[in-house]
């Protein structure tokens, strides 16, 4: 079995949600510790930000007129649809940022969909996890319900376009502790947190024995 892993957060060793992707992998592995991982980290190692626009106008163009960036970024595009397709599940760790899906993994994103056929269900009926992590709070009733453009868009690729099966986990207020203004908001973050990684536990342990 092979499980695609993704993060994308630039807290390095401090990020919470791959924090959670690591829980949700051990429990996996103590499944089937026989699984083989294929990482890729979008935050450390970005993709070129360049690479989509060059595969889209390569498609326009025959394939021995493409320039030396148009064969890198399908090259790339494939390359990226492909460790999708071939996965047989994916732990998918990426944060809100700036209100929404960030730059990078929306570039991997848009790639991976330009490297399928078109309409290609890359996840199609295949288990994923996405463990998504907010340093505020956005749901009802706070000051900024309605702002969270992120975790809708996710949910929208990963299972309705991408097909999976999709368990999405959650966590907000992680800045509860680091930024002052949020002091007051440290005991329910301590409870968001020990509920996201309860579920990350059992996501990583149940889905492992589909």
């Amino acid at each position: 079995m092979t499980v695609l892993r993704i993060d994308a957060s630039i807290q390095g060793p401090n990020s919470a949600s791959s924090e959670l992707a690591d829980i949700a992998e051990a429990e996996w592995l103590a499944v089937r510790p026989e699984t083989t991982f294929v990482r890729r980290h979008l935050g450390a190692d970005p993709l070129p930000a360049d690479a989509w626009p060059n595969a889209i106008h390569a498609r326009f163009v025959p394939e021995e007129q493409y320039t030396d960036q148009q064969r890198q970024a399908q090259a790339l595009a494939r390359t990226l649809a492909a460790e999708l397709r071939d996965a047989d599940a994916a732990i998918l760790a990426l944060p809100f940022y700036n209100y929404g899906v960030s730059q990078h993994v929306k570039t991997w994103i848009d790639l991976a969909i330009a490297g399928g056929e078109h309409g290609e269900r890359l996840l199609d009926g295949k288990p994923a996890i996405v463990l998504t992590t907010r340093g505020g709070g956005y749901g009802p009733g706070t000051p900024r319900e309605g702002w969270d453009h992120n975790t809708a868009y996710l949910r929208r690729i990963v299972a309705d376009v991408w097909g999976a099966d999709l368990t999405l986990i959650e966590r907000e207020l992680t800045l509860a502790g680091v930024n002052p203004a949020m002091d007051a908001l440290i005991e329910p973050a301590a409870l968001l947190k020990k509920a996201a990684h309860e579920a990350a536990t059992h996501a990583g342990r149940t889905l492992a024995t589909r």
